[in-house]
């Protein structure tokens, strides 16, 4: 239901069965007509409704004329939400006498904006505004609903295209499905299911959770998913870019549990995760009582970087849930979320928030508000992050993505094409169907593509789960870090037109160190970005450390050499028994002499920044360089020549 029946419920519900008439004083002098409008009103004060209608129709039947009955029976079926047929007969009584009941043009308007009829909404509430005698509650909301109205009758004009596309039977039944999530590959896909037609009665109304996978390029039969599913509800899934951590929000029932003995909670409605292990999700746990409270906590959206978690809060209330807003709450160094902020007034109003979504590109917002300009229900808007870290100015998506009506719960791909969406419509399976639509250009997130790894013991070629860590070699700035899984697989989102560095760890191997580029690399979303790492054992010997970098013919270290150098103190921390050698190596280009000191002093760069940054003991470490003495490949090419341009850990001892 929109705002301004709300408002209406609460200023002047049943506005002319609450008012007292003098005798004479009706505009109707009709005594059948004021007869059955009389007792009319008093069926409604002892709240028999059936009987109140069935007189006020009979009031209008005897007096077509009589503005009073005309504008309570308006008004009785506003209350009972039949906006529809409530306008014809508005618009009789304002007919009849445009100025005995000026507020009927409030209410018009209403219903007005409601079936989308912006440009008959902007003359009824402009008429409100420029009113003199009137309830100035009535006339502040009149002004606010007159920008909407302008707001819904320029976007009609401009319209964004739309076509949205069911997504078929592997997901859609007879039941509601909604809330949709999708994994950065675009292979899997979770959504809310309520068994609304479930053949088993005590099922009857349970939200459940369902995953699909694409095969071909169709959405298989979509499966529940056991292991998180309860008898309770859960709702609202988030999964991480490669589908191996998903948050979700469950409620508390009537019963005072979450629909688990041992799922426990803080409030009304909690958020919960759960981390996919060798295929199988692991048991939810409760995000704490940092996420957590005595109030209402769900929609969450987990940033594709696994640094973020945004997710509306409502304070719990006896009239419900007041003013839900959009908070967030990063991971700390400790590995624990820090205490959640309110997103700025840019995002946020002091109206209702949901449905937040936070793109893969981790810069591109997407929510709905009622708030804010639009068209006159919950709309969806979109807001940038901004070089600075602040978030730009929400921008609404227009007609017909928004209507009249409330819209929510998108989910845009991580290709930044497709949106996916809960709908009603005409032609579905049944309820809540979810659609996809191509998002309009003007309304899509920042570029991105996804890298797929594999990490592997280098030995035995089998695969090991590692920490790994994408830094932004310009920014020097961490994007993402996480594990890999048990099979040695990970997949993450990264912005196109930037540099990357990569760092794997693992307790008994090597680090691992790489840098790749996607600078002028189209995202496509059919070739990802592969990586193979190979994890020496610590008692192999020698890595190349790929991501300390000079000028050429000097050995002072480049600033973008600090996240490897951090990396290489760490690994020696972790392991203070090691022997280590830094070496340096050239290609055979020049004077021999010159490459071996440059070698040398290269090598010694790195020696000495890990004693005096790090603390290591210079008895665990020395330095010597090769010159071109060892090299990689042939120095036959500029390629290989650059392959022999390095500088090298080894290990000596443990």
């Amino acid at each position: 239901m929109q705002r301004f029946i709300i408002f209406y419920l609460i200023v002047s519900f049943t506005n002319f069965f609450a008012q007292s008439y003098p005798p004479g004083m009706y505009s109707s002098s009709n005594k059948k007509a004021i007869k059955y409008f009389e007792e009319s009103k008093k069926m409604f004060q002892y709240h028999k409704d059936e009987e109140a209608e069935k007189l006020i129709k009979k009031a209008i039947e005897e007096d077509g004329q009589f503005i009073e009955a005309l504008s309570a029976y308006a008004d009785f079926m506003m209350g009972k939400n039949k906006i529809k047929e409530a306008i014809p007969v508005y618009e009789k009584a304002i007919q009849v006498n445009p100025k005995l009941f000026i507020d009927n043009n409030f209410y018009l308007g209403g219903a007005y904006l409601y079936e989308g009829m912006y440009d008959k909404a902007v003359v009824c509430f402009e008429k409100i505004t420029k009113a003199e005698r009137i309830n100035p509650n009535l006339k502040d909301e009149a002004a606010k609903q007159l920008i909407n109205a302008k707001f819904g009758a320029d976007a009609i004009k401009h319209p964004q295209p739309f076509n949205p596309v069911n997504v078929g039977a592997g997901i859609n039944t007879a039941n509601y499905e909604y809330f949709p999530a999708i994994t950065a590959d675009g292979n899997t896909f979770m959504f809310t299911r309520n068994l609304r037609e479930s053949e088993n009665p005590e099922a009857a109304g349970q939200e459940d959770f369902y995953i699909s996978k694409k095969v071909n390029g169709v959405w298989q039969t979509a499966l529940p998913v056991t292991s998180v599913n309860t008898l309770g509800n859960e709702g609202a899934p988030s999964l991480s870019a490669d589908g191996e951590i998903m948050f979700f929000a469950s409620c508390m029932e009537m019963t005072g549990d979450y629909g688990s003995q041992d799922r426990k909670g803080y409030g009304s409605c909690d958020i919960f995760y759960a981390q996919k292990i060798s295929g199988k999700w692991t048991k939810p746990r409760n995000a704490g009582p940092v996420i957590n409270t005595k109030n209402w906590e769900t929609q969450p959206s987990f940033s594709s970087d696994g640094k973020t978690l945004y997710f509306i809060r409502g304070v719990v209330t006896r009239e419900g849930i007041k003013n839900p807003d959009i908070f967030s709450s990063t991971i700390g160094e400790d590995g624990k979320f820090t205490e959640p902020v309110r997103l700025p007034n840019q995002i946020n109003t002091e109206e209702e928030e949901e449905s937040v979504f936070i793109h893969p590109d981790n810069q591109t917002l997407y929510f709905s508000s009622r708030g804010r300009p639009g068209m006159g229900g919950l709309d969806i808007y979109m807001s940038k992050k901004q070089a600075d870290g602040s978030w730009g100015e929400a921008v609404n998506l227009g007609y017909p993505i928004n209507t009249a009506r409330d819209e929510n719960s998108l989910l845009v791909d991580a290709n930044g094409k497709l949106a996916y969406f809960a709908s009603e419509r005409e032609g579905g399976f049944g309820g809540l169907d979810i659609y996809q639509f191509e998002l309009p250009e003007n309304r899509r997130p920042e570029k991105i593509t996804y890298v797929k790894g594999l990490t592997f013991n280098a030995k035995t070629k089998l695969p090991v789960d590692a920490f790994f860590e994408l830094i932004d070699l310009e920014t020097q700035q961490s994007v993402t870090n996480a594990y890999s899984n048990s099979a040695g697989e990970f997949l993450v989102t990264l912005t196109s037109n930037h540099n990357y560095l990569v760092n794997v760890s693992k307790p008994g191997y090597l680090f691992y160190s790489d840098n790749f580029s996607l600078k002028d690399k189209v995202a496509d979303y059919n070739k990802p970005y592969q990586l193979q790492i190979p994890l020496q054992p610590i008692d192999t010997g020698t890595i190349e450390l790929k991501n300390i970098f000079f000028d050429v013919n000097k050995w002072d270290l480049k600033a973008e050499s600090k996240a490897e150098l951090q990396k290489i103190i760490s690994f020696l921390k972790a392991n203070p028994t090691l022997k280590i050698e830094f070496s340096g190596h050239t290609d055979n280009s020049g004077d021999k002499a010159f490459n071996k000191t440059l070698s040398n002093n290269r090598a010694k760069a790195i020696y000495d920044y890990v004693i005096e940054k790090g603390g290591i003991p210079a008895s665990n470490l020395s330095y010597k360089g090769y010159g071109d003495t060892k090299p990689k490949a042939p120095n036959d090419t500029p390629e290989n020549k650059a392959k022999n341009r390095r500088t090298e850990l080894k290990v000596l001892s443990k």
